[in-house]
């Protein structure tokens, strides 16, 4: 079986989809399948070895120009080939995951509408390629948001299966002002609709979705996610603070910005912070921060010192693989409370696989890891009191603590391991063909 999987970089940044889409991809070679991993936009960023093809389609350069200036569409096609070149859109792009999404409305529609689009040329490119040098049996589109090729790709390889996974689509959408969002939700459900399946990693996402896109509930397939657990498998899991007034460690790990929740741990750790017995319990901070969102940490950190705590808090950035493994093994307790219905949940795995029991709201696809794998509370969302309640409850009592990590540890080992998804994925396409 050949597959081609589309996956969208992330202007620089390590992009949970991005580091997924990597793993699957790796999983489904490990499994005989000729899997290509090529990037659309810029190159992706992970924290593992990348798989992905340096060629880039539709490079965002490229893309920005066309859409911006249309004179740019005559320039000769090598100097073109020149901008989408993975070096100069490394550097050309980091800082692009900055950019305010809505002022790429227009170039969200352009790209939906695909060869109807100011990228015509660049669909046209991917669609030759395809057919001429590849001849996949399956195609795989990390969102649907690059999906406006999908009608050619059809047109020209009517034997090639298409794809698409739905892995957050909604939080860009939300960025997008009206009338461009109704308009992508439209045009998105139209290209949802002429895929063969539509994947998703939990069935609240899929449900939600398939509302939102006006889908066939018939063609989502659930296929929990997973992480490669090969390095977890390797470490032994996070060790338990068992004395009082020791140094305890809360931690937060994903993408430093409001919907991500920051702010909410931070008030639930001023209201810990009181307490008695939690004295020298810190809060560190981890995760990929852009640009635009400097300001929300530095007033989430001047909160904390304005409450006495500047020193019970640390800010550790965006950790490779090996930082990630050796700060997880630090941790006592691990919390994102997002503000939106989290699709996902990739850190969340990525804790509990070190043994790191998790405190998370109860939404979202949350409850659909921590109520089968045993390995944390859930709370009422939005409610910092009682987001300081249970991680104030864990903190005093490390038994259930060991217990809680221990279970989602061997949860995660034994059934989120991207070798099952890729099963899982290959079984799908299999029923298709």
């Amino acid at each position: 079986m050949k597959i081609v999987f589309l996956t969208a970089g992330a202007a620089g940044m390590y992009c949970g989809s991005c580091m997924h889409d990597n793993a699957l991809a790796k999983s489904l070679r490990g499994a005989g399948v000729d899997c290509l991993l090529q990037p659309l936009y810029t190159p992706i960023r992970t924290d593992e070895s990348s798989i992905a093809q340096d060629r880039v389609f539709f490079g965002g350069v490229n893309i920005f120009l066309m859409g911006k200036l249309p004179l740019f569409r005559f320039i000769p096609g090598p100097i073109k080939r020149l901008l989408d070149r993975p070096g100069f859109l490394s550097w050309a792009t980091r800082r692009a995951a900055s950019t305010d999404a809505k002022l790429l409305g227009d170039l969200t529609l352009s790209m939906l509408r695909g060869e109807q689009g100011h990228q015509a040329e660049e669909v046209r490119r991917l669609v030759a390629w395809l057919r001429d040098e590849i001849r996949p049996d399956a195609v795989i589109l990390t969102n649907l948001l690059i999906a406006g090729p999908i009608p050619a790709i059809r047109r020209e390889l009517p034997q090639t299966k298409l794809l698409a996974i739905l892995q957050g689509d909604d939080a860009f959408l939300d960025h997008l002002p009206a009338p461009y969002r109704e308009q992508a939700i439209e045009r998105m459900g139209e290209l949802g609709r002429q895929c063969d399946a539509i994947i998703v990693n939990s069935r609240f996402y899929g449900d939600a979705m398939s509302r939102l896109l006006g889908l066939d509930p018939r063609q989502v397939h659930v296929l929990p996610l997973t992480i490669d657990t090969a390095p977890y498998r390797d470490q032994p899991a996070s060790p338990v603070t068992q004395q009082p007034n020791t140094v305890r460690r809360i931690g937060y790990f994903a993408r430093i910005s409001p919907e991500k929740g920051l702010h909410q741990l931070v008030d639930a750790f001023i209201d810990l912070a009181r307490r008695p017995g939690c004295e020298d319990v810190v809060l560190d901070i981890a995760g990929w921060l852009g640009e635009q969102n400097r300001d929300y940490l530095d007033r989430q950190l001047a909160k904390l010192t304005a409450a006495g705590l500047g020193d019970r808090v640390h800010h550790r950035g965006s950790p490779d693989l090996a930082g990630k493994l050796a700060m997880l093994q630090e941790f006592d307790i691990l919390s994102v409370p997002t503000q939106h219905e989290e699709p996902k949940g990739l850190s969340i795995l990525e804790a509990l696989a070190a043994g790191v029991p998790v405190v998370l709201p109860a939404k979202g696809a949350f409850p659909e890891i921590v109520e089968p794998s045993g390995g944390g509370l859930l709370v009422p969302p939005d409610d910092h009191h009682a987001l300081a309640d249970a991680l104030h409850r864990l903190l005093q009592d490390p038994e259930l603590r060991a217990r809680l990590g221990q279970a989602g540890r061997q949860w995660v080992l034994a059934h989120r391991s991207v070798d099952n998804q890729a099963t899982e994925l290959i079984g799908v396409i299999d029923k298709l063909r």
